[in-house]
């Protein structure tokens, strides 16, 4: 009968080693990066609540700043999507 090969007691170098193996620092670059947007996110939220007055054509109404801000955010996506979608459609033409 043949022994089993005996298993290697790890050693500090060996521990180390294969921390720097599984250690990735450009995920923790991205997680670092990912909390601090979502932090800022978060006071830009908070810190926008007053409600202010916004006028319409015939109309007006009172609403928190920080909707106001993300419907002129959402509504100057919409247009600038459309407007480079008008403008390929265009050059395709020529």
């Amino acid at each position: 009968m043949t022994e089993a090969p005996q298993k290697r007691k790890r050693g500090f170098t060996d521990k180390l080693e294969q921390g720097r193996q599984t250690f990735q620092p450009a995920l923790w670059v991205e997680v670092i990066v990912i909390g601090l947007l979502a932090l800022y996110a978060l006071l830009f939220v908070v810190m926008n609540t007053q409600r202010v007055k916004v006028s319409f054509v015939l109309t007006s109404t009172r609403v928190s700043l920080i909707w106001v801000i993300l419907l002129s955010l959402a509504v100057g996506l919409v247009l600038g999507v459309l407007l480079s979608q008008l403008h390929r459609h265009r050059q395709r033409r020529r």
